[in-house]
Order: structure tokens, then C-alpha cells, then sequence
């Protein structure tokens, strides 16, 4: 009975509006993506094909196109982990509060496109440094390492442990904060999950910001880092998994491994 109830309350208006959405980000993200041709000619070519690439479509990578990705990528990769707390709203409001839930999204997503805006920033500034290629790979060894060492220490520190205390916790999040409104109470969770996720989500300039396999993989990390049982014991063998990885880099860029 309680599975019915649960999935009867999945199919409403604005529960389907949700997942809709998230599909339709998935979709433009796909749709945004260079074609395997030419990606397999910018490796076969290297730096010579994305300066040709780039004086016949200048626009391609401009900073409205990345700004754009961004924010889908943001949308799509972080409205799902917010779905423990959705559903605990939903369970709070003993209704179809459509417009409440919307406000509560609504607040959450804000915050991501601040993030998306600080990230195309990065991403404009990183490839104008030659740190980037065109498609948001890191070709700096040195760079490569700092993401990597950096998104694993932070595994470690007192900030993502509070934020991860909210975004693992959701019923106290919204006893704590209930007057506030779902607005205000979006925006304190969005600012939470950014807490627990930028640097996570930085790691984008290594596997690629439009590396589909990577947004899918780390959308999952992120899921299941949120989980309170599975997030308890992932959370810092993911740290100690990052920073050897880093160490790993440099090792065998340097030429440690003969």
C-alpha cells in the first residue's frame, strides 16, 4: 500500500513537470554534443585542428554557448540528487502543493546557475590560459593534479560535512527552516548541495564538460554520496581515491613508472 501511495504521488502534475524537465536537459545536452567524427579528428589532429576549428566557427565556444551548457549540465546533474529532499516536501505538505514544490525547485536551481555563471568563467578563463582544449579537457598535467588533490581534500573537510548533514537529513532541513517558505528554504538546500558538490562538479574540466559518461557517472556519485546509509561509507574512500589519483598524475607524467 504504501509503494502504490508513493508511486500514485510520483505521477503528479508536478512531479511529472520535474522529471520531464530533467529529461529535456539531458536531451540538449546530447543534442549540444561535437559529433564522435570530429572529436576523433581534434585527437588525431591536436592543437593545429581546434585553431582551424576555431577561426571557421568563433562562436562555437563562446561564452553564451558555455554558459548554456553549463546551466544544463547543472539542471541535469543536480536535480536528481535533490530527490530524497523533493519527495520529503512532498510527504510534508500532505498534498499536491504544485506551487510550493515549485518555489522549493525553483530556489534549489538558482543556485546552480550561479554556480553554471562562476563555472564559464573558469572554463573561458582556463582555455584562454591554454589549460583547456575547445572541449573542457584539462591538458595541464599540473592542473589536472590541483582538481583532483583539491576535490579530494575537500572530501575531508568540515564544510562538506555540514553540508552533507543537510542534504542527508532533509526532514530536520525542513522542521528547521519550515517558516522560512519553500523559496527561501530552496535556496538554503541549493546552497547546502553546492557545499557538498562544487568540487565534484569541477572535475568536469578533466573528464570533459561535455562528456555525457562523465555527467552521468558523477550524477550517480553525487545520488548515492547524498544517501544516508551508502553516503556514510563513500565519502571519504572517495577522497583517499582522488588524492592518489592526483599523486598517480604526476607520477607517471614525471616518469616515475619505467
Amino acid at each position: 500500500m504504501q509503494l502504490a501511495s508513493g508511486l500514485r504521488k510520483l505521477r503528479a502534475p508536478h512531479w511529472l513537470g520535474f522529471y520531464g524537465a530533467v529529461i529535456l536537459a539531458w536531451s540538449l545536452l546530447y543534442a549540444m554534443q561535437l559529433p564522435p567524427d570530429l572529436i576523433a579528428a581534434a585527437n588525431l589532429y591536436g592543437a593545429e585542428f581546434w585553431e582551424a576549428l576555431c577561426r571557421i566557427e568563433p562562436g562555437l565556444a563562446g561564452a553564451p554557448n558555455i554558459l548554456l551548457m553549463w546551466a544544463l549540465m547543472s539542471a541535469a546533474m543536480m536535480a536528481p540528487t535533490a530527490l530524497p529532499a523533493l519527495a520529503t516536501w512532498d510527504d510534508l505538505v500532505q498534498s499536491a502543493n504544485a506551487q510550493g514544490f515549485g518555489l522549493l525547485l525553483g530556489g534549489y536551481i538558482l543556485v546552480w546557475l550561479g554556480f553554471a555563471v562562476l563555472a564559464t568563467g573558469a572554463q573561458l578563463a582556463l582555455t584562454g590560459g591554454g589549460l583547456l582544449n575547445p572541449l573542457g579537457e584539462s591538458v595541464n598535467i599540473w592542473l589536472t593534479a590541483l582538481l583532483l588533490a583539491g576535490a579530494g581534500l575537500y572530501q575531508f573537510s568540515t564544510l562538506k560535512d555540514a553540508c552533507l548533514s543537510k542534504c542527508r537529513r532533509p526532514l530536520t532541513f525542513f522542521i528547521q527552516h519550515w517558516n522560512e517558505g519553500p523559496w527561501r528554504m530552496g535556496l538554503r538546500l541549493g546552497a547546502a548541495c553546492l557545499g557538498c558538490c562544487w568540487a565534484l562538479m569541477a572535475l568536469a574540466f578533466i573528464g570533459g564538460t561535455m562528456n555525457l559518461l562523465w555527467m552521468g557517472g558523477a550524477m550517480v556519485l553525487m545520488t548515492l554520496e547524498k544517501l544516508p546509509a551508502i553516503g556514510a561509507i563513500l565519502t571519504r574512500p572517495l577522497g583517499y581515491l582522488l588524492i592518489v589519483s592526483s599523486a598517480a598524475v604526476v607520477f607517471f607524467e614525471l616518469g616515475g613508472w619505467t
